[in-house]
């Protein structure tokens, strides 16, 4: 008689890795501030080096999917983050307190500076100097594109359907000039089809 194969040993559920995490709804107001203060060209660089990298906050994982969600909300992108990481901490204070950190100190400056820019938007060396400042700006973005493709390669969707979609609508967009919205339906529904199937047990 041959003996019964034992049961398989339960598989013990994943536990999130511990992870640093704001003290006070003071420090994230503080951290979102000096995030925006250095976000010349756009923040979106700085936060994901800062939360990621720095504080720990998220992995880039984390933040890319929280990333993918500001984007298909309305309002602006980095201020529909900074309110999302608020809120995993603090709730709707944490979102609050990260929204008026993003906003507060920057508007000021952003006012005083549009001030000073009227006065002088007409000389040929502001004009240049904003030029090279929307170069950096876009190197800032490609260089955290690529940082934040690394994470792809552990998606539910393969590798290179991602590469696929991120280039359809690369295309749709730049050159065949395609809306926005329409864009985001198509290839995010394809997209949430495609890893609902690779999560699927």
């Amino acid at each position: 008689m041959s003996a019964s194969p034992l049961p398989a040993p339960p598989v013990p559920p994943m536990q999130e890795p511990d992870r640093p995490r704001p003290n006070s709804l003071t420090d994230l107001f503080v951290s979102f501030t000096l995030i925006a203060l250095q976000g010349f060209g756009g923040v979106l660089a700085v936060i994901q080096q800062q939360v990621v990298e720095r504080k720990r906050w998220m992995s880039n994982e984390e933040f890319i999917e929280e990333w993918s969600v500001a984007q298909i909300m309305p309002g602006p992108n980095v201020c529909n983050l900074a309110m999302m990481i608020g809120s995993r901490h603090f709730g709707l204070a944490g979102a609050l307190s990260a929204l008026a950190g993003i906003l507060a100190v920057p508007l000021v400056l952003v006012l005083g500076l549009a001030l000073v820019y009227a006065q002088f938007a007409s000389q040929p060396q502001v004009q240049g100097a904003l030029r090279g400042m929307a170069a950096v700006a876009a190197g800032l973005i490609a260089a955290t594109g690529l940082r934040m493709s690394v994470a792809l390669a552990r998606n539910a969707i393969p590798l290179a359907v991602c590469i696929a979609i991120a280039a359809t609508g690369f295309v749709l967009l730049a050159w065949f000039r395609a809306p926005l919205a329409v864009v985001i339906a198509m290839l995010g529904g394809l997209g949430c089809v495609l890893a609902w199937r690779g999560l699927k047990p």
